[in-house]
């Protein structure tokens, strides 16, 4: 008839699509409680999002004042006025009221697991792979593999390591049972280039595995668009051009949707703020975007510029082998 989830928040995000897709044979009922460690994560995010009613789905929270037992005066009681008076906003919203307070500045607010993150981001053996670089060692090396399937673009697979060499990363990738279907790579445009006496990473992936590897400069504020306008719902199919495959906790970690895979710790993509919440710069701050990063290069490389005047920019593409001449339109 339905599933009660106890503590919830424990749960990881694949846990929940999955408990989720088991109610929906017999139209059955899902039943989410429990408290939020933190206004990060795909449970406060749900939280946001079914504030309002969604469909079927509806969300509220009971503040600890709603507990006349332990506080007789509820919201008026002298202990949680003293604890409102004491704590900073954020905690006492978070901790006592149960609303979500997510960090500000966040690259791409309008991320949410329950549009974007899906069991359907599967990998379809016998159509195309493509594979999106961001080479890394003191940071992570992240690798997103990705299907175009009816229109919509899928990241099913990841590979989101720190700490290894190029080679290692190339090992585990051709070890993979979707290498076989890999027709086409993007990487950073430093990827491209020589690392004092050591080869570029995209001729080390030429030379061991015969897979050219595309790489162009690509602006952080016009790369920024090209990704937002995938994160749009279609209102003709009302599904997102692109999805994530809950298996990618790298990259989605950088959107806010679980904690870092290599360290366990909470790191999101975002702008640097002021003390008031305000934006800072012209561009976001260069950090925990390693898995975004590469999203972005290869949509662009794919799909080109959200505008006609990035498109139309001078840029140098890297080759192996014969060069185009300098500036030449692309």
């Amino acid at each position: 008839m339905g599933i009660i989830a106890c503590e919830a928040s424990q749960l990881d995000l694949e846990s929940y699509l999955r408990l989720d897709a088991r109610t929906a044979p017999h139209r059955a009922w899902f039943f989410l409680s429990g408290t939020m460690e933190s206004s990060m994560g795909w449970y406060p995010q749900l939280r946001r999002a079914w504030e309002i009613g969604q469909k079927d789905k509806r969300a509220f929270s009971l503040p600890s004042y709603s507990n006349h037992y332990l506080y007789p005066g509820g919201e008026l009681d002298p202990e949680i006025l003293r604890l409102k008076a004491d704590s900073p906003d954020d905690f006492f919203m978070e901790r006592i009221e149960g609303v979500p307070c997510p960090p500000r500045g966040l690259v791409f607010p309008e991320f949410r697991a329950d549009v974007h993150v899906s069991l359907d981001a599967v990998y379809v053996p016998g159509e195309p792979v493509s594979i999106w670089y961001d080479p890394g060692y003191d940071h992570a090396a992240a690798l997103e593999a990705v299907q175009h399937i009816g229109g919509q673009t899928r990241v099913f697979a990841e590979i989101y390591e720190r700490g290894l060499t190029i080679d290692a990363v190339i090992d585990l990738a051709v070890a993979k049972p979707w290498w076989r279907d890999v027709r086409h790579g993007v990487i950073d445009v430093s990827g491209t280039y020589h690392a004092g006496q050591q080869p570029p990473v995209g001729e080390v992936w030429l030379n061991r595995t015969g897979l050219y590897m595309h790489g162009q400069k690509v602006p952080i504020n016009e790369g920024s668009h090209r990704l937002a306008s995938f994160l749009k719902v279609d209102p003709t199919t009302n599904k997102p051009r692109i999805i994530f495959s809950p298996t990618c906790t790298g990259v989605l970690s950088e959107f806010g949707i679980g904690v870092n895979p290599i360290d366990k710790q909470m790191h999101v993509y975002k702008w640097d703020t002021d003390r008031e919440g305000n934006t800072i710069g012209k561009t976001p701050h260069d950090r925990w975007n390693d898995g975004i990063k590469t999203v972005v290069y290869g949509l662009v490389d794919r799909f080109g510029y959200v505008n006609t005047v990035a498109s139309r920019q001078k840029v140098e593409i890297q080759f192996f082998g014969r060069r185009p001449r300098r500036g030449v339109k692309v």
